[in-house]
């Protein structure tokens, strides 16, 4: 007799069968691991871990995090609703995104529509809805991605290929010009299904990827055709499927691909020279990289794959390099907001402290990449710097590219406005708006962290979950305020007295610190210690790598309060950043502030803020945000009404957070503000 050999995931076991004349033989095979997982309950996901590996801290899946936190929530509903609305209403009535799909279904010779990443946008958005269908039980959205996902399915192809444009135009011309999307398209298909079967257990969409992975690998690889991929993200993405599969050709290919770079295998081929290695980080191999360059939103994927890739091998020069690359972003050439790429240009970075203001590039989806990219240099180290540029990022430069009423957009986001900037409903590269739509929906994965026993505790977000530690169970739920103010508690439900410690993040803006490297400063510097009390009494802790550590024996009902001092902070660039010299900005916890006109009688260019500024908190509301405003009275200068003369006098002057500007009409805005008339402009 013989066993067929296969496996079949889904969402909770491995079924196998073994091909050979003697099961006992098979059983003694290499698949006994599986099955020893089946037996002990392990999903495939804890399977593709089991092997060793330098990561620091595991992050918490958002499929495990209830999110109930007062700032959040009803911004992941409003996604829920209005963003994934509109993503839905663009991509099947306005443009021809669905219809592409249905139409290489029909095989009757249609012409695509749009432009050739467009396939991208349809699957960010179902990514977007498998977060949302976790955290809002939306039966209404599940059956839309049911049915994209159908119409996806129908147009892939029988080797597995799968892309619209060239399918609809000529798919002699597939795979010749690697500037074209085919693999970041692919990329982001694999990254909605794999976060759909996270989501639901429906495995249709992660059998289409896993088809069209398997044909990508039959292409390219060592011995096969060559490759650089010319918008990074298949990189991470197949980090992802690895994870998901435990198939290890999968981050093989992603190392591979990563390797791929800086042999200048692309010049002369699609790109034309120099200047666009550099423009997709092609110049110099990933290991050797120490510089930023080029396109801001395709280094951010590539290096989050580099950082995925060395979570599982091991590769101490990936991390060398990523460290170096990092230091070089957010030591020179990273905005106050956490934004990144300053140019238009090329949609990216120039030169060091080339940083202007108003001109501000600093795409949506740039920010979210630095959301991605800064968990994973997180999870490699272990430093809790990183999520403080994540933190920096998430509440200021990419939650700004989205409206509060959820509808509308920022493609760029800069720090200053003559009152010209809009939002938009939607853009023909239409990127951000999916991207920040799956990242606000996904922010259960970026809260917690677990390690050899020990919880970290990471972004201070209402939520609930649970830590299967090695002698118990802990039920975690968290309360907050934040970002208003700095109050956490943790509430704490086992069945038995668990020993673990709990490692609670100290934010570097609690800490004196207000951009890892220096390139911003606090003017006045006075740290203040956190506290931290259990069932109302201090107890000890240690700081270790940014983290305030508590090693306790904890029971059940045990209620953690961990105080954080939240107070305005007044801010400082570097000299060598010429465009903020003799300015000043302002931040009050995580959030950064703005002045805007319609809080200050139109104008937002007249005043100056010296120095010694001190400003004040005030309660307020922009729409129907609740937000925490800052007041002050500062120098202005006055036209009159005829125009025929300026006056200086006192005015008070209202600061929103950045994040909440250009919701009330186009507004003139500022963040860096003049600390001498020199720098005022009056109109």
């Amino acid at each position: 007799m013989q066993y067929t050999h296969h496996y079949f995931l889904n969402r909770n076991a491995f079924i196998l069968i073994f091909k050979d004349t003697n099961p006992i033989n098979a059983i003694n095979s290499i698949y006994m691991k599986y099955i020893v997982s089946i037996l002990l309950g392990i999903s495939s996901f804890q399977v593709a871990n089991t092997q060793s590996s330098p990561i620091k801290i595991e992050p918490i899946n958002f499929s495990k995090v209830n999110v109930t936190d007062a700032f959040w929530k009803p911004k992941m509903d409003l996604v829920a609703t209005k963003t994934l609305d509109a993503c839905i209403y663009q991509t099947e009535q306005k443009t021809g995104r669905i219809r592409n799909f249905e139409k290489v279904a029909s095989k009757k010779g249609e012409a695509h529509e749009g432009i050739f990443y467009d396939d991208s946008d349809v699957f960010k958005a179902i990514e977007a809805i498998a977060y949302s269908i976790k955290t809002n039980k939306s039966p209404k959205l599940e059956a839309k991605a049911d049915e994209w996902i159908d119409k996806i399915a129908a147009a892939q192809l029988e080797d597995g290929y799968l892309n619209t444009y060239y399918t609809l135009t000529d798919l002699n011309k597939r795979w010749t010009d690697m500037s074209m999307h085919e693999d970041y398209n692919g990329g982001h298909m694999i990254e909605a299904a794999v976060a759909y079967y996270d989501a639901t257990g429906k495995r249709k969409f992660l059998d289409v990827v896993i088809k069209w992975a398997n044909y990508f690998d039959g292409l390219f690889g060592p011995g096969k055709k060559h490759w650089v991929t010319g918008h990074q993200e298949l990189e991470l993405a197949l980090v992802k499927l690895y994870r998901v599969t435990a198939q290890k050709k999968y981050l093989d290919l992603a190392d591979w691909l990563l390797s791929e770079r800086g042999k200048k295998l692309a010049v002369g081929y699609t790109w034309t020279d120099w200047k666009d290695t550099l423009y997709a980080q092609d110049g110099v191999p990933v290991k050797q990289q120490k510089e930023i360059t080029g396109h801001a939103v395709r280094a951010m994927y590539m290096y989050t794959g580099a950082a995925d890739v060395a979570a599982h091998t091991g590769d101490a020069d990936y991390l060398k390099a990523m460290r170096t690359v990092w230091e070089d972003v957010v030591y020179r050439n990273m905005y106050v907001t956490g934004g990144i790429g300053s140019a238009g240009s090329n949609e990216g970075f120039s030169q060091d402290y080339d940083l202007p203001n108003e001109q501000a590039y600093c795409e949506t989806c740039a920010s979210v990449g630095m959301v991605f990219w800064n968990q994973r240099m997180n999870s490699l180290t272990g430093h809790a710097e990183y999520i403080d540029v994540l933190e920096k990022s998430l509440y200021n430069g990419a939650l700004d590219g989205l409206s509060l009423s959820g509808d509308r957009f920022f493609y760029g986001n800069p720090l200053a406005s003559s009152g010209k900037n809009m939002r938009r409903e939607w853009f023909g590269t239409a990127c951000c708006p999916a991207n920040i739509a799956r990242l606000i929906a996904s922010l259960g994965n970026y809260i917690y962290g677990e390690k050899d026993n020990t919880i970290f505790v990471n972004l201070f977000v209402g939520s609930n979950t649970s830590f299967n530690l090695p002698n118990g169970t802990l039920q975690f739920n968290m309360t907050t305020n934040y970002p208003w103010d700095g109050n956490i508690t943790c509430s704490l439900q086992t069945k038995k007295k668990i020993k673990a410690p709990i490692a609670f993040r100290l934010p570097g803006w609690a800490n004196g610190t207000a951009s890892p490297g220096g390139l911003y400063s606090f003017t006045n510097n006075s740290p203040q210690k956190p506290v931290l009390l259990l069932n109302g009494n201090p107890i000890t802790y240690q700081i270790k790598d940014g983290y305030v550590i508590a090693e306790q024996e904890w029971k059940d009902n045990d209620v953690i309060s961990y105080q954080l001092p939240m107070k305005v902070e007044t801010v400082t660039a570097r000299s060598e950043l010429s465009f903020n010299n003799n300015r000043i900005a302002f931040t009050r916890g995580p959030l950064v502030y703005c002045i805007e006109g319609a809080d200050n009688n139109g104008k937002a260019w007249n005043v100056i803020a010296p120095q010694q500024t001190s400003f004040t908190t005030e309660n307020f509301k922009v729409l129907d945000e609740n937000v925490v405003s800052l007041i002050a009275n500062l120098p202005a200068i006055q036209i009159s009404a005829d125009g025929s003369n300026a006056n200086t006098g006192f005015q008070k002057v209202r600061a929103i957070p950045y994040y909440t500007w250009c919701n009330r009409g186009s507004n003139p805005m500022q963040v860096w503000l003049p600390t001498s008339f020199k720098e005022v402009r009056v109109n």
